[in-house]
């Protein structure tokens, strides 16, 4: 069993976990992802290590409430446990050699950027940051943000917060202004990657995107990750999930997204989660 040590809202839809977890702390890098379980009936859901504390023993896990299992998991509390946590699973970025980095996160994909640009950062790279949310009240981990990077900038769609605009909209205004990167990193919803990598192409930029299809067993077994990458079958759970992302096949990939949005409409019509008590109905 693996226990919560730490709970925190970062806000309405967002929650930060960290999990009791010595071996996975121990091994992970960024860029890598574990796959849980909260109990033995329970379907696997992977997600992306927002950090570690190899000395405490355990992982940062950052998910929104988007479906069954993930608002299953927002009613778990300090000390209550996962039954499955397994990881470090897939490959960790390769960021050698690069002196001076991008980082682009969109939504929850910001909880993901983060390590990539703190360990760019630390490695002592001039790192830029651009995160975009929806609205100022969806906005996470600012001050963390900041403390991973040489220049933060932070976009929202309708502007409450100062900078109306999407990411690609501060990431062109940086290219004209004439600014030099060896590799940008955008992580986040399809569309947005799709778009960033669209805007670094006619620049010759090396663009990386992390790819987080449907995924059931994370060992390449079961083909639900596959991605077309360069015109390859690929898969990202033991390929990836960092991929060129000027190879990538968008538009197949948003495509297999939306094919079981049926299936997570049935599964949370059957059934509900009490916000107070945790209770299944």
């Amino acid at each position: 069993m693996y226990r919560i040590t730490r709970r925190k809202a970062l806000n309405d839809d967002v929650t930060l976990m960290e999990i009791e977890a010595p071996c996975v702390a121990v091994k992970a890098r960024p860029g890598q992802f574990i796959i849980f379980r909260i109990d033995e009936e329970g379907e696997r859901i992977p997600l992306t290590i927002a950090g570690t504390n190899p000395e405490a023993g355990t992982v940062t896990i950052v998910f929104q409430k988007v479906g069954y299992t993930t608002r299953k998991l927002d009613t778990l509390r300090e000390n209550d446990c996962l039954s499955d946590f397994v990881g470090p699973l897939g490959e960790p970025s390769h960021t050698e050699g690069i002196r001076r980095a991008a980082v682009i996160g969109g939504g929850l994909g910001v909880a993901i950027a983060w390590p990539q640009a703190k360990a760019l950062h630390d490695a002592g790279a001039e790192t830029e940051l651009i995160v975009g949310f929806r609205n100022e009240k969806l906005i996470i981990l600012q001050d963390e943000l900041a403390d991973a990077c040489d220049r933060l900038t932070v976009m929202t769609d309708d502007g409450s917060n100062g900078r109306r605009g999407f990411v690609t909209d501060a990431l062109r205004e940086r290219l004209e202004a004439g600014a030099e990167y060896d590799a940008v990193i955008a992580i986040g919803p399809l569309p947005m990657m799709k778009a960033v990598c669209e805007l670094t192409r006619p620049y010759g930029i090396r663009t990386i995107v992390s790819m987080n299809p449907v995924m059931i067993d994370g060992t390449g077994m079961c083909g639900g990750c596959r991605l077309t990458v360069g015109g390859e079958t690929k898969f990202a759970c033991v390929d990836g999930p960092d991929f060129d992302g000027h190879l990538v096949d968008f538009d197949e990939a948003i495509a297999r997204g939306r094919m079981f949005k049926p299936q997570e409409r049935e599964a949370m019509e059957k059934k509900h989660i009490c916000n107070l008590t945790g209770e299944v109905r």
